[in-house]
């Protein structure tokens, strides 16, 4: 089982037990990890980037705007 499945069900199990609880971070970690498995994918299909590919990414990761 991936990592977000786990916090996708977490998400749910919380909004059960409470249907007024926060769980916006759970729902910004939901993202990140399905993100997070998505790169992986993309990066492990892809040939090697160059330095400049590696940092226009690492940028637009940070909230930057790639040139």
């Amino acid at each position: 089982m991936s990592a977000w499945t786990k916090t996708r069900s977490k998400i749910a199990l919380t909004i059960k037990h409470n249907p007024s609880a926060d769980v916006t971070e759970l729902r910004r970690q939901l993202k990140a990890e399905r993100l997070e498995e998505y790169v992986a994918r993309v990066v492990a299909a892809a040939p090697p980037l160059t330095p400049a590919q590696r940092d226009r990414l690492a940028l637009l990761l940070r909230g930057g705007e790639a040139a």
